[in-house]
């Protein structure tokens, strides 16, 4: 057995099974459910009345999905789920907080005891610094690699969560790519930009003259990965009344077209992704439950830039090395000050932020204007950008008049970058095509002929 420093003061102990942690098991001693017991397997371990909880309890004051435990080498957190009666220790109603063995839980009108187990436990770390285009060596991230590497090797249905930017979209692709199915498609489909009409269409195709404007048989995202991945990107976008229709097509592997009358059979993985908190929704009622066990038959959490910040050298110098290579300046390394001043900062924009900033640095020629500066400083804009500042406007029209501006200047640039290949161009920018269209159709950007940028088949 060996050490694995994270910090200065934190150590966590390793063997070749993965770092080892509590190990815990719930037992539930007051209410309808008293003398339920569950172990905690892989670290974490949902609570509720629904059968999908690893500890039910089946109490009508209790939530679907009322809180969850995760197990560290010390402790062990405990989450309420923003249930309807919360979560108490005590008299003190818990939103999170590290509590120890031995600590009784109160939800609704049962409690259930955190208990030591006598079998040891492990969460498994990959020996790996990266998983495709994943990138830190951190235990936070080699968690998530070791879950990727089990799961590609399967078809089983994975949930990727985490923060806006912290790179579900990359995760997934990832493991598409480390996949058997490696050889199929990739279908992104982006749940937060399709208009509701258009869901089923989008998802499960439609036949000719199903609706108006259905002029031609069209296939839907099922049927374009068959024999690949599906990647159901912002999944907590989608309305409810689409969610049956998806589930059972997950269940059966089955679509039927928008006004067919036969079903096709379909080969896809499904990989779905948010940045909201579904258990939560399933407690309000604005997410079916019996769908979001189906997605979550594996689930990873991809943690915050903030809190992996060892990991910020490393992706600074992958991310700069193909953003360099693709302005052709490459060969130069970043300044040490420029990595020292992207530690020090907050990054609530996560890697897309961390991005967009290098990205910025090297357009700019800016790499080493941070040589020196203070750690602070690194974000700061070019000299005499406050020219062009609307201060004759109140903030909040100064805001959005800027914000328009910055799309025109930003989708021009990319339309550029690509050659004004608007699927290109929708794929660096992280979006989706149809996002990207009507965006260009809402800014009425036109190249110098006078046509709509991107107004083509690609």
């Amino acid at each position: 057995m060996s050490e694995f420093t994270l910090d200065a003061t934190e150590r966590v102990l390793l063997d070749r099974r993965g770092v080892r942690v509590l190990s815990v098991e719930l037992l539930a001693v007051e209410g309808p459910s008293r003398g339920a017991r569950a172990r905690i397997e892989s670290g974490g371990a949902k609570v509720g009345s629904a059968a999908g909880c690893a500890l039910v309890l089946a109490d009508r004051a209790v939530s679907r999905v009322h809180c969850e435990l995760v197990v560290k080498a010390d402790a062990v957190t405990l989450r309420d789920l923003e249930s309807t009666n919360g979560t108490f220790v005590g008299d003190v109603r818990v939103r999170e907080a590290d509590v120890p063995v031995g600590t009784v839980v109160r939800c609704g009108g049962s409690a259930f005891r955190i208990e030591a187990s006598g079998e040891p436990a492990f969460v498994a770390i990959s020996d790996q610094t990266s998983f495709g285009e994943l990138v830190g060596a951190s235990l936070e991230m080699r968690q998530v690699y070791a879950v990727l590497e089990r799961v590609a090797a399967s078809d089983t249905t994975l949930l990727v969560q985490g923060e806006t930017g912290t790179g579900k979209d990359v995760a997934a692709r990832a493991l598409h790519a480390a996949s058997a199915r490696r050889g199929g498609p990739f279908v992104p489909v982006d749940c937060g930009a399709i208009p509701e009409a258009l869901f089923e269409s989008e998802l499960f195709g439609h036949v000719r003259g199903a609706f108006t404007g259905a002029v031609q048989n069209r296939a839907g995202a099922f049927e374009e990965a068959s024999g690949g991945t599906l990647f159901l990107d912002e999944i907590g976008e989608m309305p409810l009344a689409m969610q049956a229709k998806l589930l059972r097509a997950i269940e059966s592997r089955r679509v039927r077209r928008v006004g067919a009358t036969k079903e096709t059979d379909v080969d896809v993985r499904i990989v779905a992704a948010t940045n909201r908190k579904l258990a939560q929704m399933v407690n309000e009622g604005t997410f079916r439950e019996d769908l979001y066990y189906r997605l979550a038959v594996v689930e990873v959490s991809l943690p915050p830039l903030r809190a992996r910040r060892d990991d910020i050298p490393q992706l600074a110098a992958h991310l700069y090395a193909k953003i360099a290579a693709k302005s052709g300046a490459a060969g130069a390394a970043l300044p040490a000050e420029l990595v020292e001043s992207l530690r020090a900062r907050p990054w609530p924009g996560n890697v897309r932020e961390l991005r967009n900033t290098i990205e910025r640095a090297v357009t700019l020629g800016q790499t080493g204007a941070f040589a020196g500066a203070p750690a602070e400083a690194a974000g700061v804009l070019p000299a005499g950008v406050e020219s062009i500042v609307p201060l004759h406007l109140p903030l909040k029209d100064a805001r959005l008049a800027w914000t328009s501006e910055f799309e025109s200047i930003y989708v021009r640039a990319m339309m550029k970058k690509t050659d004004g290949n608007l699927t290109r161009a929708a794929e660096q920018a992280g979006v989706s095509r149809r996002f990207l269209q009507r965006l260009v159709a809402r800014l009425g950007l036109r190249d110098a002929s006078g046509a709509i940028l991107g107004d083509d088949d690609d």
